[in-house]
């Protein structure tokens, strides 16, 4: 994800444990975490306040999936309302995807997010999607796998003061290093997210 990011021009910092721990987070317009980041760092619980303050100042936090099961079940707060992470998942790299919330910045704003955009994927459309969501999350895609039942929590987003919280189940992980140019340009939209009044 850093090349990525990189390739297209973005300064992109790795925020160690040390760097979340002291540094001053509104240095930075986004704050991506890597997929499983709450599964696999205990001290992302520790940091939950300071990423909080990070989006009500103003910054975008963007979390990648993680995963919520009997086994290892997620029990750390993630957003400032809550959700719960699904198995519901697309596994059919070319499902239809219905845009539900079409005037919403993250489709809009700089790029215009269209159906051009969910071509080419590779190996499916997204994992453990949001489910059970707190009224401020708002929406903007419905999917599903032939035979399974339509879900929103792909990509859910929430005003929170001035800045915003994303989780996504979408597998930018996959698309972005396939070299997926609609990917490439929804992630955009989402750092791209504006603040609010």
């Amino acid at each position: 994800m850093v090349a990525c990011l990189t390739q297209i021009g973005y300064e992109v910092t790795l925020l160690t444990d040390e760097l979340l721990a002291k540094e001053d987070l509104s240095a930075y317009a986004s704050i991506v975490t890597g997929v499983r980041a709450y599964n696999t760092n205990d001290r992302m619980r520790v940091y939950y306040d300071k990423l909080m303050n990070y989006v009500q100042q103003g910054g975008n936090l963007i979390v990648q999936y993680n995963t919520n099961n009997r086994i290892a079940p997620m029990e750390t707060k993630i957003g400032p309302f809550p959700f719960t992470i699904s198995r519901d998942r697309v596994t059919v790299d070319n499902a239809a995807v219905e845009f539900t919330n079409p005037k919403h910045p993250v489709l809009n704003t700089p790029n215009v997010i269209t159906q051009k955009d969910f071509e080419g994927w590779v190996q499916e459309r997204g994992i453990y999607f949001a489910t059970e969501m707190d009224p401020h999350y708002e929406t903007v895609f419905s999917m599903h796998d032939p035979n399974e039942k339509p879900s929103s929590g792909s990509l859910i987003i929430a005003k929170h003061g001035k800045g915003n919280f994303v989780y996504t189940g979408l597998v930018f992980f996959r698309e972005l290093p396939a070299g997926i140019p609609g990917a490439y340009r929804l992630f955009v939209n989402l750092l791209s997210l504006p603040q609010n009044k």
